[in-house]
């Protein structure tokens, strides 16, 4: 059985938009035909899809960067290139993706089928775009932008009804695999159950749930301790709460000890959590060594309102008699918790030429930053009229006025990225 991957940090880039083309008219006995460049194609975007054949972020292990296809250039006779193909990342039902750097929720891919995480960059633009009256021969075309690169998390919450929670060895296992038809691994040592296990239990028939057996939990495992830590998150989905104490002392365990500190761990992780439905199961009643315990414990958890069931898994006893309340409860529950977006999409920040970094270097101005790169990406260099406006805008942004301010001479070299030139005033 492949390893619990549950978690995984990803790369994404969408694809870039296709550069719009200089391009003329031309055809016989047709003068002067005037621009006809074609403009970009659009970048591909990056596709989020739910696949509920996936139960593992397995896939995620080994491969972290996804990159969608760039749209093609555009070309001559009106022509727009083609569209780059959009990248599609299967992931399970459940998984909620966080942006890496603000934890942020982006989306929780719980509902619906699929996601755009990442969109492609637009194509740039043609030259048949920019002719006027007074400019019929435009010799400039804009670049494509970059398609959306971002770093994010993805957290596999499992979707299961009901969640079987307790101190490692009480047998949550074996009562998983007593309803339902999952077969986990099962042995008489603690945290034998190292990721989380799914069963479907059929009750009537149009009447079934999902179970999850979640890792065994130790004190301490809300800051860390164990590998309950690790798996807290698949519990947040849970309508209903099955609790699964050890009543017969087999351990030296106090069972009214062992329930106090797993429901202060589930609070610490989470109030809301702690307050969800539970239902307390007393199992390994065949081999109870004092009957004193039993009443004891049933008496102390029904006196707080939780409902009561003995049970003993491995020998089937009193299995079915839990199903059916727990049935009988979720009925009653509302539907399984989606998160809702936190987080909302904001337009690349570009910044404004006082965010530039300028640095010098023996006589070398090196200036970079998003404003000016995603102002370079829109100049033809090889046209005289789009170098023009390319001065302009700088002029008018006041980088030149910023460069004079911190000491630039006549004949320093400016450096922009593949761009260099001498600087005159």
């Amino acid at each position: 059985m492949p390893a619990f991957i549950d978690t995984a940090k990803i790369t994404v880039t969408a694809g870039k938009g296709g550069n719009g083309v200089v391009s003329f008219h031309r055809e016989k006995y047709v003068a002067a035909g005037g621009p006809d460049g074609g403009d970009g194609g659009r970048g591909g975007d990056i596709i989020l899809q739910i696949d509920d054949h996936l139960s593992t972020l397995m896939d995620f292990r080994y491969k972290r960067k996804y990159t969608a296809e760039n749209g093609m250039d555009g070309s001559g006779g009106r022509k727009t290139g083609k569209d780059g193909a959009s990248l599609v990342i299967r992931v399970p039902r459940g998984t909620l993706v966080r942006d890496q750097e603000t934890g942020e929720i982006i989306k929780d891919m719980s509902e619906g089928t699929s996601y755009v995480l990442a969109k492609g960059g637009n194509g740039g633009w043609g030259n048949q775009h920019f002719a006027t009256p007074t400019r019929q021969a435009p010799r400039f075309a804009k670049g494509g932008l970059l398609g959306q690169k971002r770093e994010v998390r993805l957290e596999l919450k499992l979707l299961a009804d009901v969640g079987l929670v307790g101190f490692p060895n009480v047998g949550k296992s074996t009562l998983l695999s007593t309803v339902s038809r999952a077969t986990p691994k099962i042995a008489n040592y603690h945290f034998t159950t190292l990721f989380p296990n799914l069963g479907v239990v059929y009750v009537t028939e149009g009447v079934s749930f999902v179970m999850a057996d979640i890792p065994g939990l130790i004190e301490g495992a809300a800051g860390g301790a164990g590998l309950g830590h690790d798996f807290l998150r698949h519990v947040d989905r849970c309508r209903l709460l099955v609790h699964v104490v050890d009543i017969s002392g087999s351990e030296g365990r106090n069972p009214i000890e062992d329930f106090e500190s797993i429901n202060e761990e589930l609070k610490q992780y989470n109030e809301e959590l702690a307050g969800r439905p539970q239902i307390v199961a007393g199992n390994k009643c065949d081999v109870l060594e004092d009957e004193t315990l039993l009443k004891e414990f049933q008496a102390y958890v029904e006196e707080k309102g939780y409902r009561f069931f003995p049970i003993s898994a491995a020998a089937h006893t009193g299995t079915d008699t839990l199903v059916k309340a727990i049935a009988g409860e979720l009925a009653k529950l509302p539907p399984v918790r989606v998160y809702e977006p936190e987080y909302v999409q904001r337009a690349p920040d570009i910044g404004t030429v006082d965010d530039l970094h300028i640095e010098e270097v023996d006589g070398t101005w090196i200036i970079e930053g998003a404003w000016l790169e995603r102002l370079m990406s829109n100049v033809n260099f090889s046209d005289f009229e789009s170098r023009t406006y390319f001065d302009k805008q700088l002029r008018t942004a006041g980088l030149f006025d910023q460069l004079e301010a911190m000491g630039i001479e006549d004949g320093d070299i400016v450096n922009l990225y593949n761009l260099e030139f001498e600087y005159q005033r």
